[in-house]
């Protein structure tokens, strides 16, 4: 058997105590601060790259959507084309 701590429970009795609202504070900036921020040529060629993803996605799913729906229609309908 695995001598796993996760199984036998909580650690120690500290895992109960709460965080400051300070002190939660300090440690959200000090993260923060940690942050490697995009320059602003990489956000806006990030910015262009989500638009033609995106829009390539909205014409396949267009384009699946009319061929479906008319696949769906001829079906329902008893077209045929004789």
């Amino acid at each position: 058997m695995s001598d796993s701590k996760a199984v036998r429970g909580p650690r120690d009795s500290k895992a109960d105590k709460r965080t400051s609202i300070p002190t939660f504070y300090r440690q959200v900036v000090a993260e923060l601060r940690k942050v490697v921020w995009p320059t602003q040529e990489q956000l806006v060629t990030y910015f262009f790259v989500v638009m033609v993803f995106v829009l390539v996605m909205m014409a396949l799913v267009s384009a699946l959507d009319l061929g479906l729906g008319k696949l769906a229609f001829a079906v329902f309908t008893g077209q045929s084309d004789q």
